[in-house]
């Protein structure tokens, strides 16, 4: 697990997060922590290392 800040694309708030580096690839939807729309996750990761996180609306 890797924690790292990431930015709302709804309301801009920045908040940390934790990252579960155990696959290459992944998207997901986890709800942001202050104003409680869903955020899309693309996260890639590299041999357990995270290599980038990109969020968005759905």
């Amino acid at each position: 697990m890797h924690e790292t800040e990431v930015e709302c694309p709804f309301c801009g708030e920045t908040f940390t997060t934790l990252i579960d580096c155990s696959e290459d690839e992944q998207v997901y939807v986890e709800d942001c922590y202050v104003c409680c729309r869903p955020i899309t996750f693309r996260v890639r990761c590299l041999a357990g290392e995270l290599i980038s996180v990109d969020t968005g609306r759905e």
